[in-house]
């Protein structure tokens, strides 16, 4: 239309506006504000037409298509009645046809005399009806060609110029995949309907949409058994990600540096996949050095002394070891943990198995390994040491392939290394291997439930140590723990819990009230509501009462009675807020229901052996700064005073065999690598020189 022919249509609204008040006929011009639709790539603002369409009627399946609905498993379970479900119940027609040049041509042919339709089902039935000899080539321009003799009054048909939706072709791969029903038909019918299918939020009304309607059209069945639906992925504000806000994550960048494995690992943990996700570089990290991190070291540390000792796991078999509590807890955790991924994995529960896993190495590092470094150490191999090697071998070798599913990479260079050298039927790929089975014979639930209470036993007593400014390293007489609950610890559990709190005796309470200082204050949330104005006489009442006794009663469960102001009070645990100080010479940390004492009184004896590990563990790391090698033998040379001259010369002997030093002596060294230290306080310097230098 002159004069705005070949004009943006947006940007001509003013050009019209201005020559409908120039000739008179412009009623009003107002600026008002309402939705408008724009492009999401390139915000142009956009235009829309009422066009003429080719549909599917779907509303005439809706009821088939709500029960196809019904049957799949959607994760999450909201989809199937919500955002699915509530599009089925007003689904609407298909619009299916697109006046576009590239896609799918839709095969419909029209009269051009009676307006007779006609739907070419096969290739075959389109070259018997057009005539055509030889192949077609299926899409435009070739299928524009071929016309066909009108069934109805003998005139030409010609094929409409729409071509399909691409959402149908998506919809279709099913059965397109096998090209079925023309081929493959055993095929199809085996892997329809799929286990499982994924894709993000947005394809409920896509993608999903398409293959259940296609499915329940054709075959009056869902396509797929399970879903899961993915939340979007956010940029580290949790803003949508797009190029011309220029938050975009380039993921070349994060591959070339952090790997696909910690890319994987991420996605997995760190929230149910259908919830958004906020992805950037350091939270990448982060879950790369929690799990990834932790595994490779143990690992590491493995490959480090089982090099050294020339380990060959074909010589031992590991039920004819003689295994420590501490294997036995972690061959049984190990199998507990085969079981847990197994089930979850068949149930898709990717974000509670990978959390799994990731608090199993954990454990494994920082309790079971860390506690178990010094079996290593001995030159000779012992059966204590055959037993850590196998046992640690087996569990690194069980979550190679536990763990392949989501950290490819990582799992495979664990497994060449360890397994396909020593056993040469082995299958060459962790991936070639079947998943693990859970041996039950190992499987003991009471010691993972004994070893779990350990564990928050050992929390505590560090908490208590913290707070008390007393160093782990530093020896204690004793321990006292107390329980609401039954703490079921055996004889070796105890002994562990000791030894990691470094306390030389326990001791279990009944009640830990000796060493704890009550303070009550009543909560008004339960109280205020029942006893109203008398809250003031209970107040003062807790305040002086004997706060020891109305302890142990409500803890046990009980209901501590009293009469003030001629009203009978009683007092549960919920009705009270409770806070404890410790005793003189004792330090006390309690959480739900669990108390542990630590009795902090330190003696000349405990305070020189607790003098003797701070110079082993200074020792120890000047060596790793040295770079000398876990079996180099040393000197020990030193300069000191008071309690750490007293140990290194009456006690020298067991320092040597934790340091493997030949000698130590008192004075300087030539060519050694030397230290100043504070070592409780006293100025100590201490150098160590390899032997042979």
């Amino acid at each position: 239309v002159e004069p705005y022919k070949g004009l943006f249509v947006k940007d001509a609204d003013k050009l019209i506006i201005k020559d409908l008040k120039e000739s008179g006929k412009l009623f009003k011009d107002v600026f008002f504000e309402h939705s408008y639709p724009f492009c999401w790539r390139c915000n142009t603002p956009l235009l829309y037409y009422a066009r003429s369409t080719w549909f599917i009627k779907t509303t005439a399946i809706k009821d088939q298509l709500i029960a196809s609905n019904n049957s799949v498993n959607w994760m999450p379970e909201t989809i199937k009645a919500g955002r699915m479900g509530n599009f089925l119940e007003n689904v609407i027609d298909w619009g299916l046809s697109r006046e576009r040049y590239w896609g799918t041509p839709l095969p419909i042919w029209v009269c051009e005399d009676c307006g007779e339709i006609r739907v070419m089902g096969s290739k075959a039935e389109l070259k018997e009806a057009c005539g055509i000899d030889g192949d077609i080539e299926l899409h435009r321009p070739y299928i524009d060609a071929p016309t066909c003799k009108c069934g109805k009054c003998g005139g030409k048909m010609k094929r409409v110029k729409e071509v399909i939706d691409c959402w149908f072709d998506s919809g279709s791969m099913p059965f397109a995949q096998y090209h079925y029903p023309f081929e493959n038909k055993e095929l199809f019918e085996k892997h329809f309907p799929a286990d499982f299918i994924s894709e993000a939020i947005d394809q409920t009304r896509g993608w999903f949409y398409t293959l259940l309607t296609i499915s329940t059209l054709l075959f009056g069945k869902a396509p797929f058994k399970n879903c899961i639906v993915l939340g979007h992925v956010n940029d580290k504000n949790g803003l949508k990600m797009s190029k011309h806000l220029g938050n975009v994550v380039d993921p070349w960048t994060v591959l070339d540096k952090q790997g696909a494995d910690a890319i994987r690992w991420y996605f997995y943990t760190s929230s149910s996949p259908w919830l958004p996700s906020r992805f950037y570089e350091d939270a990448v990290s982060e879950g790369q050095r929690k799990f990834m991190g932790t595994l490779w070291n143990t690992y590491a540390f493995f490959v480090l002394y089982a090099e050294i000792d020339k380990y060959d796991p074909t010589e031992y078999d590991l039920k004819k070891c003689k295994l420590s509590l501490m294997d036995k807890w972690v061959l049984s955790r190990l199998n507990t943990l085969i079981k847990t991924v197994d089930k979850g994995l068949s149930e898709y529960k990717i974000f509670e198995t990978s959390r799994t896993l990731q608090d199993f190495v954990d454990e494994l590092s920082n309790w079971y390994v860390r506690r178990g470094r010094e079996r290593y150490w001995g030159s000779e191999m012992t059966d204590d040491k055959a037993a850590a090697y196998t046992t640690l071998y087996t569990v690194l070798t069980t979550l190679a392939k536990i763990s392949a599913p989501y950290v490819p990479f990582l799992a495979e260079s664990i497994y060449r290394n360890l397994v396909p050298q020593f056993y040469k039927d082995a299958p060459i790929s962790v991936h070639l291997c079947d998943f693990p089975v859970a041996d039950e014979s190992f499987i003991d639930e009471e010691l993972e439930e004994g070893m779990e209470d350990v564990l928050k036993i050992v929390a505590l007593g560090r908490s208590a140590r913290n707070g008390s400014n007393v160093k782990n390293r530093q020896p204690l007489k004793k321990m006292y723990i107390s329980s609401d609950k039954k703490v079921k610890l055996t004889e070796g559990l105890y002994e562990i819990a000791k030894d990691e709190l470094n306390v030389k005796e326990f001791e279990v309470l009944s009640d830990a009230t000796r060493f704890v200082k009550y303070k009550l204050k009543p909560q008004l949330k339960t109280l205020g509501p029942r006893y109203g104005k008398a809250l003031g006489l209970i107040k003062n009442f807790l305040e002086t009462c004997d706060a020891a006794k109305v302890v142990a009663c409500v803890k046990a469960g009980g209901v501590y009675k009293t009469e003030l102001g001629g009203t009978e009070v009683e007092l549960a645990l919920d009705d009270l807020l409770i806070s404890g100080e410790s005793a003189e010479g004792y330090v006390s940390e309690s959480t739900d229901g669990l108390t542990v004492v630590l009795d902090v009184h330190i003696t000349e004896e405990l305070l020189l052996e607790g003098v003797e590990r701070e110079l082993v563990s200074k020792i120890q790391n000047m060596r790793k700064e040295a770079g000398f090698e876990v079996t180099d033998r040393i000197e020990l040379y030193f300069k000191a005073s008071g309690n750490a001259r007293k140990v290194l010369t009456e006690n020298a002997d067991a320092v040597k065999s934790d340091v493997l030093a030949e000698k130590v002596i008192e004075g300087d060294a030539d060519g050694a690598y030397e230290k100043e230290h504070d070592v409780n306080g006293e100025k100590v310097v201490l150098a160590v020189k390899k032997v042979g230098r």
